[in-house]
């Protein structure tokens, strides 16, 4: 996501790396809006975000086991990129589509770029690898082959295989009378070499090795305890029991990924769920992009496997040294060594709803809205309590709502008891999201039957907004509430990720979101919204205005200042929008989680805007938009990033932050996060991002912080001090960063 670009295409033997910068630098004389080295690359940047999480599985302050989740993550990520980025490339490039991109690059530089950047990815985290396990046998957890245990460990393995794994393997015959087997998308496979024994002609056989969460886990352990065999070296260890009476000349082990970017004939599907129905079956059989294989993979064998798989076996097979699918060590790094992870989190209840037992609805009606920021304050005290409350409240009339991603629990049973509640309950089920389609089909099916009225949304727009709507009868009028949220409706990922949500009842949103939703489940949408900005409406367009209004400032009085979190800026409206606001002289300060085109610190160009990274134990999700308009200061949060899918063709909401206290707690967070000496880095002109070195020792980053922070709050808010607390909180952080500047 958020790094370098490189001018030049890289040769294979170029030693290029994530370093690179563009070859020249804008003139802010001679300056053009559509010159390419004024914009990163979307690929590059995503790789080199990466990059920035790869470090975290290198650097010695974070602890142990954390290091270890931190490596999984990266190959789980770089899986992902292969199967969304990648064969998205080559899609363009099987099409015939030659145009470059704005930064310059047509998608055979693009592929053959990313291609040499995850090579050298790929050697950074072998060598990671290999270190992090000779500390982690330092506590007695280790990974050994099966021929270096004892006679008694293997047959101990032996038993266990026969009694649990040899059921579940198929191995399939590849010869002239048996055509060359599926390869299903990112599971292991060995390629097994056999012969009889009187005989000298070799036979080949493919074993789909059965990696499954909750049957055969990749990491085999013995006896229980902290040493493991991997599943493949099990099974090769006991291939005689598979070919009796064979001679076994190799086992090798490959993975293929697929392409995860398919297009279903629209014509041909009746509906939308029909659809996405097709997509999964065609994903399944899509493509392959990548052919992985163990070092020491015969080279006949590989070029065989390329050959079947239509695979160009210089560019699209990588040679794995050591472990293959490290994101399989999420399984080392969940074993219970307390002292070798992160202290425990544990949330604490927002102050406003800590004590307060009485009905949400009141609570909000009489204090305002609240702002819930995630995973500080838990999901389950406030989003699934206003939910769960809305189901069981006599006075709630209708729930709508919006599911992009979700699990089973709290969210889903709350609008069932509401529908069984006789409540008119009405969900926009988006089943085109990457990756959950075949969940969020099950769940649509499971609202419908429990009489829930399920809508896909609008054709041909995914749906991404993040909202609650609640119809409810107050006294003799009806009133709307809502939550409006930065991150998904999932209790799990309300644990990892930052986040941000309101609640509230203010008469102008509720409107708005009122025509939102009969927009969504009905036909033509507002010609404008009163408060809240939506996509693809009017919100790149009001983004635009605002940028420009803080240009007019800043030639009236130079107080021109635009500060905006977000997790990814790729739009090149915006980009070119924020180049004409810093050239202008307004000062711009982005938090930019991973992919940013745009590069500051060019002399005349961008002088006064800074972009910085956050990189901690929760992956940054929040989206705050931040306009000074000459003292009358406007905030935003919102479900959508800066970029073009988002503000083009998703249904996106951002909705303004206007009480006085709610913008303390915001401006509390970005102040924070800036003076962040710890998680943060720093982008520079080029692209590059150098990470901040604290001058104290056992400086926390901004995640740590704004943990104290809550906890510091709710405790202050037991002694009726909370305001106090939040405004000297504020001015601490407003004094560090003057301090810096």
């Amino acid at each position: 996501m958020n790094d370098s670009l490189a001018q030049s295409i890289l040769d294979d033997d170029d030693d290029t790396d994530l370093a690179d910068q563009p070859a020249s630098t804008p003139v802010a004389d001679d300056f053009k809006p559509d010159d390419p080295t004024l914009y990163l690359n979307r690929e590059l940047t995503w790789l080199a975000f990466n990059q920035r999480v790869l470090h975290e599985a290198d650097d010695p302050r974070t602890p142990l086991l954390e290091r270890v989740k931190f490596l999984a993550i990266v190959s789980n990520n770089l899986d992902e990129f292969f199967m969304k980025r990648i064969g998205g490339l080559k899609q363009q490039i099987a099409v015939g589509v030659h145009k470059p991109s704005i930064d310059g690059r047509t998608p055979t530089e693009q592929l053959k770029t990313c291609q040499a950047q995850v090579r050298e990815m790929h050697a950074e985290q072998n060598r990671i690898f290999d270190a992090l396990m000779v500390l982690v046998a330092e506590h007695g957890i280790r990974i050994l082959q099966i021929k270096d245990l004892a006679l008694d460990a293997r047959e101990r393995l032996r038993e266990h295989f026969r009694a649990n794994i040899f059921p579940m393997l198929t191995p399939l015959a590849m010869d002239p009378a048996h055509p060359f087997p599926f390869i299903s998308n990112l599971a292991l496979n060995l390629l097994v070499t056999l012969r009889y024994p009187a005989g000298s002609e070799s036979y080949m056989a493919r074993i789909k090795v059965p990696v499954h969460r909750d049957v055969s886990k990749r990491l085999v352990a013995l006896d229980g305890g902290t040493t493991f065999v991997t599943l493949e070296d099990l099974i090769v260890a006991n291939l005689d029991m598979l070919f009796p009476g064979m001679v076994i000349d190799s086992a090798e082990l490959f993975r293929v990924t697929r392409n995860a970017i398919v297009e279903p004939d629209m014509e041909a599907a009746n509906d939308l769920l029909e659809l996405i129905e097709t997509e999964l079956r065609e994903r399944h059989f899509a493509p392959i992009v990548r052919l992985e294989v163990q070092e020491g993979f015969d080279p006949v064998h590989r070029g065989m496997l390329a050959a079947e798989l239509g695979l160009n076996e210089e560019q699209d097979v990588v040679t794995v040294v050591g472990m293959m699918q490290l994101r399989d060590l999420f399984e080392i790094a969940g074993l219970d060594f307390p002292d070798l992870k992160d202290a425990p989190h544990r949330p604490v209840d927002h102050p406003l709803l800590a004590n307060d037992r009485r009905n949400i609805f009141h609570i909000i009606r009489e204090n305002g809205p609240i702002l819930l920021q995630h995973p500080y304050q838990p999901f389950s005290t406030s989003v699934e309590r206003f939910l769960r409350t809305a189901a069981d409240d006599p006075k709630v009339l209708a729930i709508k709502m919006t599911l992009y991603r979700t699990s089973a629990g709290a969210i889903l049973d709350s609008l069932i008891e509401a529908a069984r509640n006789g409540k008119q309950v009405a969900v926009l089920v988006e089943l085109q999201a990457r990756f959950d389609e075949a969940a969020n089909i099950g769940w649509a099916r499971r609202l419908e039957a429990e009489g829930i009225h399920v809508n896909y949304g609008v054709l041909g727009l995914k749906t991404h907004s993040k909202l609650i709507f609640i119809v409810r009868r107050d006294y003799a009028q009806l009133r709307r509430y809502y939550h409006i949220g930065t991150g998904n409706y999932h209790p799990g990922t309300a644990k990892l990720y930052t986040d941000l949500g309101m609640l509230g009842c203010d008469e102008g949103i509720g409107q708005d979101l009122t025509e939102l939703f009969n927009y969504l489940t009905g036909y033509s949408p507002p010609p404008s919204y009163r408060k809240i900005l939506a996509a693809p409406y009017n919100l790149k367009r009001c983004i635009i205005d605002k940028i420009n209004r803080e240009i007019e400032h800043q030639r009236r009085d130079g107080s021109g200042l635009i500060q905006m979190k977000m997790n990814a800026l790729e739009d090149v409206e915006i980009t070119r929008a924020l180049y004409r606001a810093t050239r202008a002289g307004v000062r711009v300060d982005l938090i930019i989680r991973d992919t940013c085109r745009f590069r500051p610190g060019l002399p005349g160009i961008s002088d006064k805007a800074r972009v910085i990274s956050i990189v901690g134990r929760f992956l940054e999700h929040g989206r705050i938009m931040y306009f000074r308009n000459g003292g009358d200061e406007e905030y935003y949060i919102g479900s959508a990033d800066m970029m073009g899918r988002n503000l083009d063709s998703r249904v996106e909401v951002h909705a303004p932050v206007e009480n006085p206290e709610l913008r303390q707690e915001l401006r509390l967070i970005l102040d924070v996060q800036f003076a962040d000496k710890r998680s943060a880095w720093d982008m520079d002109s080029d692209g590059h991002y150098t990470q901040r070195t604290p001058t104290e020792e056992n400086a926390k980053g901004a995640q740590e912080t704004l943990m104290a922070v809550a906890e510091k709050r709710l405790a202050a808010a037991g002694k009726h001090k909370e305001k106090k607390i939040r405004s000297r909180l504020l001015s601490h952080f407003q004094w560090r960063l003057r301090g810096n500047d």
